[in-house]
């Protein structure tokens, strides 16, 4: 199953608002008309119960939203972009790739539940924003705001009401097979079930879904074999099904090691509801050590099937059915006044100057956002830049820093240079 993917996602850029006058009588130039940009699209990740993995990545690892148009004339605003809508089933856990580490972004666990992965850029303003009594015919207008960029990790863990673990060839993709429908994909080698798999089971009262967890070895929780790649579905699961191999040299102690494993894994997974089935009972010499295994495990609860001839199956369903209508499950509801989860982070008016060898670097998100809108080849958009940075205090800070004529000044993406009128 492919249950981890990587992609890019860029949300759209805003459009540029437009610099136009419109021709009136006894008004200077006609007066401004001139419309704001469109807005960019964003890139929206949203869960949805029709898929079941994370295939459709291998083909296509690129996503973009749509650009915002520019503004035109008579104060018409320019189209915003079209959003891009990417579904992923529902379990998945959303990452984004900074510097290296992995900074999670949302955790899809409902049908429907979405998350902005990269918002859409800000269309910019038009000249009419910017006429004033002094100045009634503005020949300037923001540029369009660049629309969020990001590298994203898709990790999905399965969802499912029941887990089974067991060593390698316990049985567990069989036992799965049995009880659902579900056809797992089996080798003849000691890693028997290639892929984690996921079945429902029907009941009068709805049934539930249990996932086959394979990959357990000694060591597991430490990566060796299938370790982590498996591991991690099992933390969304409400109860465990221990599978132990009847035939094993000694099952007790698979079982304290198959625990053991999950422990140092994830300690609280051994906290949660579980049950004992012993598999293979149709092996006379099996069969002949129940009454040892029921003594030695006597403090557990114990069940003894046979995924091969299905004896013992329907008490089985029977008992985790009636563990899980004792359970409460663990999958929270979407809250309504939460439908999108946005990771950027919200603009604030604190700013900071720091020096990086010649390079004085201003960062702040509103003083990032006024430079990037802001078209430096236009004389007036510099004048009106300078104003607003003095009026915020950044040629004060900046002064205060050491700045001198000539130097780097940098604005988040954006380079100038620091000239002596600025300050």
């Amino acid at each position: 199953m492919i249950d981890r993917a990587e992609i890019y996602v860029k949300a759209g850029d805003g459009g540029d608002g437009s610099i136009s006058f419109r021709r009136e009588k006894f008004v200077p130039l006609g007066g401004p008309d001139g419309g704001d940009g469109g807005d960019g699209g964003s890139v929206i990740i949203v869960a949805d119960h029709n898929l079941s993995t994370l295939s459709s990545f291998r083909k296509q690892r690129k996503f973009v939203a749509g650009n915002g148009n520019y503004g035109n004339k008579n104060k018409l605003h320019g189209k915003s972009g079209a959003d891009l809508i990417i579904k992923v089933p529902v379990g998945t856990i959303v990452s984004r790739m900074e510097e290296g580490e992995a900074e999670v972004v949302a955790d899809l666990t409902v049908n429907g539940e979405k998350a902005i992965v990269a918002a859409g850029g800000q269309g910019g303003l038009g000249n009419t924003h910017f006429a004033t009594a002094s100045n009634q015919a503005p020949q300037m207008a923001q540029k369009g705001l660049e629309g969020q960029e990001s590298y994203l990790v898709l990790d999905l863990k399965l969802l499912a009401d029941v887990g089974i673990v067991g060593y390698p060839n316990a049985g567990k993709s069989t036992l799965l097979s049995v009880i659902t429908r579900a056809t797992p994909k089996i080798a003849d080698y000691p890693f028997t079930t290639l892929e984690a798999m996921l079945g429902v089971v029907d009941l009068d009262d709805g049934g539930f879904v249990v996932a086959d967890i394979p990959g357990l070895i000694e060591g597991a929780h430490k990566g060796q074999g299938l370790g982590h790649y498996f591991l991690r579905h099992i933390e969304r699961t409400r109860t465990i099904v221990y599978l132990i191999d009847g035939g094993a040299e000694d099952p007790v102690a698979d079982f304290e090691k198959v625990r053991q494993e999950m422990q140092l894994y994830d300690k609280t997974l051994v906290e949660r509801p579980y049950l004992i089935a012993v598999n293979k009972i149709d092996l006379p010499y099996v069969r002949e050590k129940m009454a040892e295994l029921s003594t030695k495990l006597e403090q557990q609860e114990l069940l003894f099937v046979s995924a091969a001839t299905r004896e013992g199956v329907d008490v089985l369903i029977g008992r985790i059915s009636q563990m899980l209508k004792e359970i409460k499950p663990s999958v929270p509801e979407p809250d309504p006044d939460d439908e999108y989860k946005i990771f950027r982070p919200q603009p604030r008016d604190a700013f900071s100057v720091t020096q990086n060898g010649a390079v004085f670097e201003v960062q702040g998100a509103i003083v990032e956002k006024l430079v990037a809108m802001t078209d430096l080849e236009n004389d007036e958009a510099q004048v009106y830049l300078k104003k607003r940075l003095n009026r915020m205090g950044v040629v004060r800070a900046l002064t205060k820093a050491g700045v001198k004529p000539g130097d780097m000044v940098k604005f988040g993406k954006v380079e100038m240079e620091w000239e002596k009128e600025s300050e």
